[in-house]
């Protein structure tokens, strides 16, 4: 009977320094789990961080793409009303144009206007 107790006793001494070795391993790979978590943590908090200055930045770039939009909109009726008020002088200048005695008198004329405005620039400069 004592052998076998010797034989268990032997057996329970080294199972204890496996079971050792086995937590000292499985200890081990907690601390790396662990380790692993804690740099994924802090690259999903960097992620974080880089989505809200996106978010940020895409709403900036939103309300300054409106009020652009807005700008476009006023330039373009204005554009479109400058052009209503061109047609409506030229037709006007057609007008007097052809009231005048057509396009011949309306080169003299223009003519003579820029002789006038040379004889006065001299006028006033000499």
């Amino acid at each position: 009977m004592r052998n076998s107790n010797r034989h268990n006793y032997s057996r329970v001494s080294y199972d204890s320094e496996s079971d050792r070795e086995e937590d000292d391993f499985i200890s081990q790979q907690i601390r790396q789990q662990q380790l692993e978590l804690k740099r994924q943590d802090e690259g999903l908090d960097m992620l974080t961080e880089s989505a809200n200055r996106l978010g940020a930045l895409s709403l900036g770039i939103h309300e300054e793409l409106n009020q652009q939009n807005k700008m476009l909109d006023e330039m373009e009726n204005d554009l479109e009303n400058a052009t209503g008020n061109l047609e409506t002088i030229t037709q006007k200048t057609k007008d007097l144009i052809q009231k005048s005695g057509g396009k011949k008198n309306f080169v003299i004329i223009l003519a003579m206007s820029i002789v006038v405005v040379i004889l006065l620039f001299l006028i006033i400069y000499t």
